[in-house]
């Protein structure tokens, strides 16, 4: 007997005969509604495959680290280029699964385009000294590439042999690809550290032995070699530290400073006799003096009106959005600005030129919400302010506020769904893994396809092979029900089927971590409903269960079981048992942890327990929690400030004498709350404020004098 091809969820008998059904319109349709979705910039799949691969091709140099890397990756993407160029030229239906494997594809070509221009635009020592992570990246769309060439059914689409052997060649060499870390790379990284630590402020008096030398060396070989380029550099690490405060802990911060200082004094040893042909204001990166002109106007401004955060600004008018609406093409707008340009005849994407599969306006509560909270907290009014013009408003959102449904598009996912479904219920243990999967492809990409699974009985079989003894389809089909909860009516289907326990399960004692993490995101994602955080929390194994997860998954499950125990905090007898599951703890280690990267998070779960006696026990004693708080009131992000500061508060109020003297011992502690006090946000300067009086109340109490 032949041995079976590589199980594709269906023997390719049935599956010559599927298309025949749907010539002409499954490949069409499937395509549409996916580019509908916001997957692609434009066109077909095929086209978007092609245009994109070719993008990537066509980059004109490499960056001066991961070579390797991006050599690689740029290799397997211009194979691919090949395989897509040739089914385009074929022009012939394509089979189910071959549409799932290319629309992953996309998304592995997308996010390497993204990871390749990041190396080439972003700051080179960070890149260095972030080698292990980022060739861990590399790796691992290498090894999604290969996961969906795994469901490609080449014996059915016509492609030429050379082709053929290209793409199976590049498919084995996926399946067995390792890290590529490039050992020069990495000695480089090592003497930065060293550098790193000789320059660090410990040994300020040692600065003049580092051998400027070898620092030239090192930086020449990542690419820097004229004052341009150092100020090029020191421009991107300040936008890194940026990105890095809410997340990136303390420590990361610092290092990051600590790089910024490095340059910026090498740059003054290596160029000190002259040799730069330009004056240190030529050299000036565009960028900064962008950013300094923006800071200027908005010092200028600040106390005439607030200033309004980037993503709450519409991308037409940019004004503040107060009715966010979200187009076809995935991007946000406000609601007025989208329709007047809509009602101009213009039928694309402002933002990405994309064309407008239909004109329907879906409102972003969850951008809404924000914007609404942004304003109670600035004293902004939360509706514009009426004009004449808003007599014509209703009629223009009226006059394009309508959902153009693509019937054809629906049928044809739920035929396919209804395929896999079918395979979940009655296929073997090698069928039920690839249609799960295949199931998670097609939840990924939109809210038509999640209501359309749910709508022929997906959620049921999903439930069941959570518990499954076999490690790949247990975690497809969490990671489908997390997909699928994301729409708002699937979530009470989800409950319905009793999935909580199962997926708690999961949570506990998943076969594999990404199993864990998306249980821990599926809770998160059911307990954005209130009805649900009682259901969920009176589960007595679910809290425990996040806070083990918060002990030892990765960064990003660390983070989606905060974001799951915040939202059960908000359900006020959840509070108790997050502090009895140990949470406080664990989280003021994770503010300890620079690694753990949920700097955020951890603040506003531990801010949200100061409403519970227990947690505010905990957190009192808690010693080394002061100092740190003192410390983000610095280098935090600005909710991670506001979350400080708000703890801090709560900590004096109920144990004012202890606290006030820690305060007042800490040199740093008047000046951070000063800075807050004239420049946070609303709600950080009255804090701060109240703060300040509290203290300045104790020192004038004579016998609390310090």
């Amino acid at each position: 007997m032949a041995a079976p091809q590589r199980a594709n969820f269906v023997n390719h008998e049935n599956e010559q005969k599927r298309p025949i059904k749907v010539r002409g319109t499954m490949n069409d349709v499937l395509s549409a509604m996916m580019i509908s979705q916001g997957l692609f910039p434009s066109g077909s799949l095929l086209d978007s495959l092609i245009h994109i691969s070719k993008e990537v091709g066509s980059m004109e140099k490499f960056p001066f680290l991961h070579i390797r890397n991006v050599s690689s990756m740029t290799r397997r993407i211009k194979l691919l280029s090949s395989l897509f160029e040739e089914i385009q030229e074929t022009d012939t239906p394509l089979p189910p699964s071959s549409i799932l494997c290319l629309t992953e594809l996309f998304s592995v070509i997308r996010r390497a385009k993204v990871l390749i221009q990041g190396c080439k635009d972003g700051s080179s020592l960070w890149s260095l000294i972030q080698l292990e992570f980022i060739s861990n990246q590399f790796y691992v769309l290498v090894k999604e590439m290969g996961r969906a060439l795994d469901i490609l059914p080449l014996s059915l689409l016509n492609v030429t042999s050379d082709v053929r052997e290209q793409v199976e060649l590049l498919h084995k060499q996926a399946k067995r690809a390792e890290i590529l870390i490039d050992p020069r790379e990495l000695q480089r990284r090592e003497q930065i550290i060293q550098i790193m630590a000789n320059n660090s402020l410990q040994n300020k008096k040692n600065k003049g032995f580092i051998d400027f030398g070898k620092v030239e060396e090192i930086l020449s070989g990542i690419g820097m070699r004229t004052t341009s380029d150092y100020d090029e550099e020191i421009s991107k690490l300040e936008a890194e530290a940026q990105n890095q405060a809410g997340t990136g802990g303390l420590l990361i911060v610092s290092n990051i400073n600590n790089l910024i200082s490095l340059v910026s004094y090498s740059k003054s040893m290596i160029f000190r006799d002259g040799e730069s042909d330009r004056n240190e204001e030529d050299c000036k990166p565009l960028s900064s003096f962008l950013y300094n002109k923006v800071h200027d106007s908005s010092s200028s401004s600040q106390s005439m009106t607030p200033n309004v955060p980037d993503e709450f600004r519409c991308p037409i008018s940019l004004d503040l959005m107060r009715d966010p609406v979200i187009v076809s093409s995935g991007h946000t707008y406000d609601r007025t600005s989208i329709a007047q340009w809509i009602n101009s005849g213009n039928h694309t994407c402002p933002k990405s030129g994309q064309r407008l599969i239909h004109t329907a306006l879906i409102p972003n509560y969850a951008l809404k919400s924000l914007v609404q909270q942004w304003c109670y907290d600035n004293n902004v009014p939360v509706h514009e302010p009426k004009s004449e013009g808003n007599n014509n408003k209703n009629s223009k959102e009226e006059a394009i506020d309508h959902i153009s449904a693509n019937k054809a598009a629906a049928d044809a996912v739920k035929m396919t769904a209804e395929f896999l479904v079918g395979k979940l219920a009655t296929g073997s243990a090698d069928i039920q893994r690839q249609a799960a999967y295949e199931l998670r492809l097609l939840a990924k990409t939109g809210m038509v396809n999640r209501g359309v699974i749910a709508e022929v009985g997906a959620i049921p079989f999903l439930v069941t092979l959570l518990g499954s003894q076999d490690s790949r389809i247990q975690e497809h089909a969490v990671t489908t029900l997390f997909n699928l909860s994301i729409f708002d009516n699937n979530k009470i289907l989800i409950m319905a089927a009793g999935a909580v326990d199962s997926i708690v399960e999961v949570l506990e004692s998943g076969k594999t971590m990404e199993a864990r993490e998306n249980a821990a995101a599926s809770i998160y994602s059911l307990s954005m409903v209130d009805e649900l955080k009682v259901q969920i929390g009176g589960r007595p194994r679910a809290i425990p269960a996040l806070v083990g997860l918060l002990k030892e998954g990765t960064p990003i499950g660390k983070k989606d079981a905060a974001s799951a125990l915040f939202n059960l905090a908000v359900y006020n007898p959840n509070k108790v048992s997050v502090v009895k599951a140990g949470a406080v703890l664990v989280l003021v280690e994770l503010l300890i942890d620079d690694k753990a990267g949920i700097t955020d998070d951890a603040l506003a779960v531990l801010a949200s327990l100061l409403g519970c006696s227990d947690g505010l026990e905990e957190i009192r004693n808690s010693r080394a929690l002061v100092p740190l708080l003192i410390d983000l009131l610095r280098f935090g992000s600005v909710k991670g400030k506001e979350n400080s500061i708000t703890l801090l508060l709560g900590l004096c109020k109920e144990e004012g004498e202890v606290v006030a003297r820690r305060l007042l011992a800490n040199p740093r502690s008047i000046p951070s709350l000063q800075s807050l006090a004239a420049d946070g946000s609303l709600r950080a300067r009255r804090k701060a404020d109240a703060l300040l009086r509290f203290l300045n109340r104790f020192c004038s109490q004579p016998h609390h004098s310090v």
